[in-house]
């Protein structure tokens, strides 16, 4: 059984990356349901096989007592409580003993209980349906924690330890820098986010869509410090294809990236009621990159934003306080500190779940929750649909 290979971050870029949100841990205080609304073609839950598309938010009814969701665009992996992670898509399969899953379209990532109280990361073909042997297996004393490394690291693809990574490309393991104290790591479709100890984020990978953060357009060979939020602890980290978000420590929502479909809540063309000519495009001054069409009411020049290189500040609706985000390919999803979901960008498949496949530049609730009286606790994007976990509101 082959190992997985050993490299330095700065060797290979992330230009390949293919885009896998990460997967999200389950609230635990008191007991829900999971739901799932968007892309379905390949029968992936929810969703028959029958339809390509599923506008509002239905709850997934084939696997029961899940906690951790992990999609990528053609199959989702789904672990339960009891540690069975199912596949549901154009991957199918089932397996015992698993800690949490990682789903990409390249290779399936799972942990699972290894010998002793260790765990052993295994990568599967996801056309295998965990059968036979998996492509490589890491052995359990391959990855020393430190001490206090589990209470630190997050769920795949960060590795336990916080040292390494996972990558659906070869080289399958990447490690991280030891001054790097990683506590949370997103993958895009060609960036890497990275959450530290200290609330800090650092970014790499591609940047021709302004998604690292840094207020140009180049590419980043190794994670570097993302100065424009030094001295705002970040809580939470989000990658999606080519745009990135955090919530503060204190429920601030910072946002950057490719804004094509509205991912990013500010004005942009493909969504603009006037689709008179663009006549020029110039840069704003703070780095952001605009399109401007002519001929607007008041004969000024209207801007769309089509890249924002630097993070900017988002407010939601109500002054709503944000505690976790999560992004798809290029849609945006926020749960609020009261429960709320909140949805904007890219909606043809219904993964903003507003009943409808229309696409939004702006924060939209869905009142789907809202209209069950549910508060939203989790919330995981795949690239083209969601996946949203919420609990009773009166309970």
């Amino acid at each position: 059984m082959l190992s997985p290979t050993f490299a330095d971050p700065a060797a290979a870029t992330m230009a390949n990356l293919q885009e896998s949100p990460r997967v999200e841990p389950m609230a635990e205080e008191r007991s829900g349901s999971w739901f799932g609304f968007g892309f379905c073609g390949f029968g992936q839950e929810p969703g028959s096989g029958c339809r390509c598309q599923v506008l509002s938010p239905e709850p997934l009814q084939a696997v029961r007592d899940i906690c951790r969701v992990s999609a990528s665009w053609s199959y989702t992996a789904l672990v339960t409580r009891g540690g069975r992670v199912e596949l549901s898509g154009s991957a199918s399969g089932a397996a015992g003993g698993c800690r949490d899953a990682w789903a990409s379209e390249e290779i399936l990532v799972l942990l699972r209980d290894g010998p002793g109280s260790q765990a052993e990361l295994q990568a599967w073909a996801p056309g295998s349906a965990l059968r036979g042997e998996p492509l490589w297996a890491q052995e359990p004393e391959a990855e020393r924690a430190e001490p206090d490394a589990e209470a630190r690291a997050e769920a795949l693809p960060l590795l336990p330890g916080a040292r390494a990574y996972v990558s659906p490309r070869p080289p399958f393991r990447r490690g991280l820098a030891p001054e790097l104290r990683a506590r949370r790591l997103e993958l895009g479709a060609e960036h890497a986010l990275l959450l530290d100890a200290a609330g800090q984020v650092f970014s790499w990978g591609g940047g021709r869509h302004g998604q690292l953060g840094h207020g140009t357009l180049e590419a980043e060979l190794e994670p570097r410090l993302l100065e424009a939020l030094q001295g705002l602890p970040m809580a939470q980290v989000a990658a999606g294809g080519w745009h990135s978000v955090c919530v503060s420590e204190t429920g601030d929502l910072y946002i950057w990236g490719w804004n094509e479909s509205g991912q990013l809540a500010l004005p942009t063309r493909s969504l603009a009621e006037d689709k008179r000519t663009v006549t020029g495009e110039g840069l704003n001054q703070d780095g952001s990159q605009v399109e401007r069409a002519a001929g607007t009411e008041d004969g000024a020049p209207a801007p769309f934003i089509a890249v924002q290189p630097f993070p900017a500040l988002l407010d939601l609706p109500l002054s709503s306080d944000a505690v976790l985000a999560s992004c798809g390919s290029r849609h945006t999803a926020v749960v609020t500190r009261t429960g709320e979901l909140y949805t904007w960008g890219w909606g043809k498949y219904g993964q903003l779940g507003h009943g409808d496949s229309a696409s939004l530049d702006r924060p939209c609730r869905v009142e789907y929750f809202v209209d069950k009286q549910l508060q939203v606790k989790t919330v995981t994007c795949g690239p083209w649909n969601t996946y949203v976990y919420a609990v009773n509101g009166n309970s």
